[in-house]
C-alpha cells in the first residue's frame, strides 16, 4: 500500500463510496419519481464502479506486476461504462419524450 499517499487513498476510497451512493440514489429517484427509465442509469454506472475497484485493488497491492491485468480490466470497464452511460442517457431521453413525437 505504499504506492499512494494517505490523502490519495482517502480520495480513491471516498470516490468509490460516493459512486455507490450515487447508484443507489438514482435507483431511489427512479422509484420515487415513478420513472423506471432512470434505473438504466444505475445499471450503466456499474461498469465504472468496477473500473474504480480495479484501480483501488491494483494500488492496494503496490501495483504488483502479476496484477497488471487489472489495468486492462480497468480500461475495458471504463470504456464499457462510458458506452452504458451514453445508452442510459439516451434511454432516459427517449422515455421522457412526448408520445406523439
Amino acid at each position: 500500500m505504499h504506492a499512494l499517499s494517505i490523502p490519495t487513498w482517502i480520495i480513491h476510497i471516498s470516490s468509490v463510496v460516493e459512486w455507490i451512493a450515487a447508484i443507489w440514489l438514482v435507483w431511489v429517484y427512479a422509484d420515487v419519481s415513478q420513472q423506471p427509465a432512470w434505473r438504466s442509469l444505475s445499471w450503466g454506472m456499474l461498469p465504472v464502479l468496477i473500473s474504480a475497484m480495479c484501480a483501488c485493488t491494483w494500488h492496494f497491492f503496490d501495483n504488483a506486476p502479476q496484477l497488471e491485468w487489472l489495468v486492462t480490466v480497468q480500461a475495458a470497464t471504463t470504456v464499457l461504462g462510458n458506452v452504458t452511460l451514453c445508452i442510459a442517457g439516451w434511454w432516459i431521453w427517449r422515455a421522457t419524450r412526448p408520445a406523439n413525437e
